[in-house]
């Protein structure tokens, strides 16, 4: 996964607004706010949709 470190800077969840780090494993975005929120990254592109997030278990 390719995303640029300031682009993270910038980043936030759309759920709760917190910051987002990278899960290289599985490919996604992890919400380190209060949601825990994943949101996948395909094709190097963050789908920053939380209809497409997956919920923490």
């Amino acid at each position: 996964m390719k995303i640029d470190s300031w682009l993270l800077e910038i980043l936030a969840c759309p759920n709760c607004r917190g910051e987002l780090k990278t899960d290289d494993a599985a490919d996604e975005l992890v919400c380190t706010g209060t949601c825990k929120y994943a949101y996948p990254v395909r094709d190097d592109i963050p789908v920053l949709l939380v209809d497409e997030a997956r919920t923490p278990a």
